[in-house]
């Protein structure tokens, strides 16, 4: 057996697929690709059945976690790097301000921060995707979940919530991050802060969206004031604990005029 054939491993869900058993199509691809295959009817229609077991799995699990907060950022970035070592930073003052951490659970950042919250004496979390590339869950996860599919597992980023903080990342960042902004701007879900961290990184990105998007008239002045870009750990868990009262204390304030039911 060569040695890299013995590395061959994936998760799906809870069933782990060493060497030859390890497919090369993951869920989501099987999914949403339905091009030749003439019994998607049936096999979709069974899959439902996977979706479902996901989010049931899933909001069981979660269910009883105290406020927490989703940190994403590089599965790529290297444990010295600037971005992980905020990433740890922010970990543990979250847990000091009494919040879990919910990460992707793989390397990079996400290990940073789940690893300064468990230092920290903090509640670490991570929810893991089947991925063509196996990332595999880091060691500091105390609460591991692996989804199949990224919407189930997208679903219990926000869900479970009450900010986001975003660090240096790719394509799964950025798609984590407008999604959120999507969302809090559209209303579907309730007012929660956005975090980014490292101005450097994302000083381009935001000098574009007000210069383009903004000047063009594809989002208002107000979409731009849902997020705060900073470099400071106790400025961004200071921003998120404000909110977290400000939202609290505006919904105690409905209920206790009758307005809004428990």
């Amino acid at each position: 057996m060569t040695q890299s054939n013995h590395r061959r491993e994936r998760h799906r869900g809870p069933v782990t697929l060493r060497r030859d058993a390890v497919s090369a199509a993951t869920a989501d691809q099987a999914l949403l690709d339905s091009a030749g295959r003439p019994d998607w009817k049936v096999r979709d229609s069974w899959r439902t059945l996977r979706i479902l077991s996901e989010f049931v799995e899933g909001f069981d699990t979660l269910s009883d976690l105290p406020p927490a907060v989703s940190v994403f950022g590089s599965a790529r970035s290297a444990a010295d790097s600037p971005e992980c070592e905020m990433a740890q930073r922010l970990g543990a003052a979250l847990a000091r301000a009494g919040y879990a951490v919910i990460t992707g659970g793989g390397p990079g950042v996400m290990e940073a921060a789940n690893r300064g919250c468990t230092e920290a004496s903090g509640l670490s979390v991570g929810l893991g995707i089947e991925l063509p590339f196996e990332q595999g869950m880091n060691e500091w996860v105390d609460v591991g979940i692996d989804f199949r599919y990224f919407f189930v597992r997208k679903t219990m980023f926000v869900k479970y919530a009450q900010a986001f903080v975003v660090l240096p990342g790719g394509m799964g960042t950025m798609d984590e991050l407008f999604e959120a902004l999507t969302l809090v701007q559209t209303e579907k879900v309730t007012r929660f802060p956005v975090v980014m961290m490292g101005t450097a990184y994302w000083s381009g990105l935001l000098a574009w969206m007000r210069e383009t998007m903004l000047a063009d008239g594809k989002i208002s002045a107000a979409d731009l004031d849902l997020i705060i870009c900073t470099d400071d750990v106790d400025e961004a868990v200071e921003h998120i604990v404000h909110a977290d009262k400000t939202l609290a204390a505006e919904q105690q304030a409905i209920r206790s005029s009758g307005g809004l039911a428990d």
